[in-house]
C-alpha cells in the first residue's frame, strides 16, 4: 500500500495556487465578468451584446442598439454595483459602454 502524504489540501486551495502560479486571474476573471453580465443582465440585453472585454477594472460592453446603450447609460452605478456583488469582490471600477 502506497503511503500517503499529511499534508493535505484541498482542491480549490490547490487551483488558487495553480492559478495565482501562472498569472490565470486574469483570463479568469474577464470569463467570469462575462457569465455575470449575462447573469444580471438578462437574455433581452443579452442579445443586443456585441463584445464584452475587461481590462484594468473597466468593463467595456459593445451594444448593437444606441437606444439599449443610451438607456443603460443613466444606470452605470448601479450595473456596476449588482456585477461586483455577483462578482463577489469589487473587480469592476468603470462600465463603458459603447
Amino acid at each position: 500500500m502506497a503511503k500517503r502524504n499529511a499534508d493535505h489540501i484541498s482542491i480549490s486551495q490547490a487551483l488558487n495556487e495553480f492559478i495565482q502560479e501562472n498569472n490565470l486571474s486574469g483570463g479568469i476573471n474577464e470569463v467570469n465578468v462575462q457569465h455575470a453580465w449575462q447573469n444580471i443582465m438578462g437574455p433581452a440585453i443579452g442579445n443586443y451584446t456585441t463584445s464584452i472585454l475587461f481590462k484594468n477594472d473597466t468593463l467595456y460592453i459593445q451594444l448593437s442598439s444606441s437606444v439599449l446603450r443610451e438607456e443603460l447609460s443613466y444606470g452605470v452605478e448601479k450595473i456596476i454595483k449588482n456585477l461586483n456583488e455577483e462578482l463577489g469582490g469589487e473587480l469592476i471600477k468603470k462600465l463603458i459602454l459603447r
